[in-house]
């Protein structure tokens, strides 16, 4: 079994990095917003399709976090209906960030803690764009 060290700092860095990818999405869209020549409501659909590319990045960081943990000694396995491809870990991650959880596919050993952290990091994330589209929708929702 991995160190519980070892553990933290890996899940900790892929959490990191999916908080920072939707940070600098949501950044980036708050600035550029205003600058576009558009109408409004064509900005909130712009908002909301950056919104879902941010967020299945931060889906397949997990899932290469999964392709490789499962594919190393001591941090556990993915089974059930799981084939051990990336494809097969992005729908695993799909399904634990939205905290869907089909339940075909079931981690073993420290594995499990990422699926956990994912989830909740999931719920934090998407929440987190619910609140951005609403403040955006009160700015440009009625502009039109």
């Amino acid at each position: 079994m991995i160190d519980m060290l070892a553990s933290l700092i890996v899940n900790s860095t892929v959490v990191a990095l999916a908080v920072i990818i939707h940070h600098e999405f949501l950044f980036y869209l708050t600035k550029f917003l205003p600058r576009l020549r558009v109408k409004h409501r064509s900005k909130l659909l712009i908002s909301v399709f950056v919104s879902l590319i941010a967020h299945s990045l931060e889906i397949w960081v997990f899932a290469l976090a999964y392709f490789l943990m499962h594919h190393s000694a001591d941090w556990g396995r993915l089974e059930g209906s799981f084939d051990g491809s990336l494809l097969a870990s992005a729908y695993y991650s799909f399904t634990t960030y939205t905290t869907l959880g089909f339940g075909d596919i079931q981690p073993i050993g420290d594995i499990r803690y990422l699926t956990g952290v994912e989830s909740l990091t999931g719920l934090v994330l998407i929440t987190w764009t619910a609140s951005f589209l609403f403040i955006e929708m009160q700015k440009y929702w009625s502009a039109d």
